[in-house]
């Protein structure tokens, strides 16, 4: 068997997170390349190159899914935030399961399915790294109480803010983990009392009682809250292993590849007057009164007004007439939204007039 001895040159996996407002995001744009999928709305302020924001977790998957077969032209793709990632996640599982949150699943059952499922992201963002694309998750930070189970006491310390089963999966697939924090310095005054000052902005690089963070660089453990500390780490052009593209995933949920993002969409048309509701044969950009979430997967997929009206009465929900904004608005987000995979198949099947 062949065997690879030495130091084996490759993109990063980084994790940054912290309290907000400490300039997390900032941060991340001084990444080679950096384009953003910006989740939560937070790099409005920033000059960055960013994707249409993802109305639903499909969506985020597609998007990432781009990347991961068209790696060329990016260097690092950042997810901003992963706790808002998550967030979409939640929202995802439990519309398809008709839950209204995790805790409806049974114990515990429902962290679980997240864990699997927002797996699913990091398989895809690993298939980046392996290309040669940086991928860079930042994620805000929160205070638990934390005991050890062979101490006394327990104490404070800030962790992702993800969870409890997705931050673990989310520190094993890093690299690198980053925890930015204002740092204090407490000191005595003249009545001998603590007042505490500083509050310049740092990063620390290793595991400590009171935070996670590990690198594997050699970087000092603490380290100023700037991007040139740590340049050295991610050339522009990272080594990347030349492999052929993945390849679709298989099983009734599987999916064909998004087509590459065209220009900007315009603006929906205003509704439609209600005289005149939307049907079979509106054009194939017209998506007024098509829910936001519902549009973007559309138009992604290429899919008309038509095709699903065409689709959801093959199933026999509505009349193929039924116009889309007047369907239940839990039709449209647990079942066209959540089986989105299903409904697309539906399409793709009648259009090459094959059996679905």
């Amino acid at each position: 068997m062949d065997t690879v001895k030495g130091k084996v040159e490759s993109a990063q996996k980084v994790v940054i997170y912290g309290p907000e407002g400490v300039g997390k995001s900032t941060f991340a744009s001084q990444f080679p390349g950096a384009i953003f999928i910006d989740t939560e709305g937070g790099t409005k302020e920033l000059d960055v190159e960013r994707t249409p924001a993802p109305s639903s977790w499909t969506i985020l998957l597609q998007q990432v899914g781009h990347y991961a077969l068209n790696p060329d032209g990016i260097k690092t793709l950042v997810i901003d935030t992963a706790d808002w990632a998550e967030m979409m996640c939640v929202e995802h599982i439990c519309t398809k399961a008709s839950h209204a949150s995790l805790e409806d699943f049974g114990y515990g059952k429902g962290y679980v399915i997240l864990a699997e499922e927002f797996g699913r992201l990091l398989n895809r963002l690993t298939e980046l790294v392996d290309k040669g694309v940086h991928v860079v998750l930042v994620a805000h930070a929160q205070m638990r109480k934390f005991e050890q189970p062979d101490e006394s006491g327990a104490y404070d310390r800030w962790e992702l803010k993800l969870q409890k089963k997705t931050a673990p999966l989310v520190k094993e697939w890093a690299d690198m983990i980053l925890f930015a924090n204002y740092k204090t310095i407490v000191v005595k005054n003249e009545d001998k009392k603590n007042k505490a000052v500083g509050g310049a902005r740092v990063m620390y690089t290793s595991h400590h009682p009171c935070w996670d963070a590990k690198n594997r660089k050699g970087l000092d453990e603490e380290l100023p809250f700037e991007f040139k500390a740590v340049a050295h780490c991610f050339p522009a052009n990272s080594a990347a292993k030349q492999e052929p593209p993945p390849k679709p995933e298989q099983g009734a949920f599987a999916m064909p590849p998004p087509e590459p993002p065209q220009q900007p969409q315009q603006e929906p048309a205003p509704m439609p007057a209600p005289s005149a509701p939307a049907g079979p044969g509106v054009p194939f950009d017209d998506y007024s009164g098509v829910p936001k979430a519902l549009a973007d997967l559309m138009k992604a997929g290429g899919a008309s007004v038509a095709d699903v009206q065409k689709a959801v009465a093959y199933k026999g929900y509505y009349p193929e007439d039924t116009p889309i904004g007047n369907y239940d608005p839990q039709f449209i987000s647990g079942v066209l939204v959540a089986a989105w995979d299903q409904v697309y198949g539906i399409i793709q099947a009648s259009k090459e007039d094959r059996p679905y």
